[in-house]
């Protein structure tokens, strides 16, 4: 499939990257990169990595859960401490999403995307994480971007994203503010030439 390209024959789009283009009229996706969930003709669903969620922070979401109370933060794994967590996107906000490596799996619960990226939504998951038990990377959201039938195909066409295959290592960085330009530095794109020639990525 050629890049920032979409055709109904050329199938659809899960467990790619969504690179936003300096066209994308929606503010809250400016300079986002979204890893693609699900997409089919019913429409499509996905999670923006490299935003975080304002004003919490991973332990003291698991404290508001009663997952792992205040006084038991000193016993949580140290990666909890250091775990993001990000603002996946402006639908159903108050819910959280994790995409994260396929050495975690719940039957009832897991959705594999490719090999190496799955995607849970239930509490377990992050009750495993706080014991140590989670997936080996994780990305948690809370709240998705979403599109109705059709929509993410035409915002494709009129310039709003550019596509990609995603790279694990990219998806689970930790340095949010770098996706931005590493995804569009995978595509061989300039992000200055980009914003120069806005409209003709």
């Amino acid at each position: 499939m050629a890049s920032g390209s979409f055709s109904e024959d050329e199938g659809y789009l899960d467990g790619q990257l969504l690179i936003a283009m300096p066209a994308m009229g929606d503010e809250r996706f400016s300079r986002s990169v979204i890893y693609l969930c699900a997409h089919s003709s019913e429409g499509a669903m996905g999670i923006i990595i490299n935003q975080r969620a304002p004003n919490i922070s991973f332990p003291e979401l698991l404290e508001q859960l009663k997952i792992a109370p205040s006084e038991d933060r000193i016993s949580l794994p140290s990666a909890v401490n250091t775990m993001d967590v990000h603002l996946g996107g402006p639908v159903e906000t108050g819910r959280g999403f994790v995409l994260h490596s396929a050495d975690y799996f719940k039957a009832e619960s897991t959705l594999p995307i490719n090999d190496s990226v799955c995607l849970t939504a239930t509490i377990d998951i992050l009750r495993d994480i706080a014991k140590g038990s989670g997936p080996t990377k994780a990305l948690l959201a809370l709240g998705y971007a979403g599109w109705a039938p059709g929509q993410l195909e035409d915002e494709i066409q009129s310039n709003g994203w550019l596509n990609c295959p995603a790279d694990p290592e990219l998806v689970f960085d930790h340095a949010i503010n770098r996706k931005y330009n590493r995804a569009l530095g995978s595509l061989g794109v300039d992000p200055i030439r980009l914003v120069n020639d806005s409209g003709h990525a």
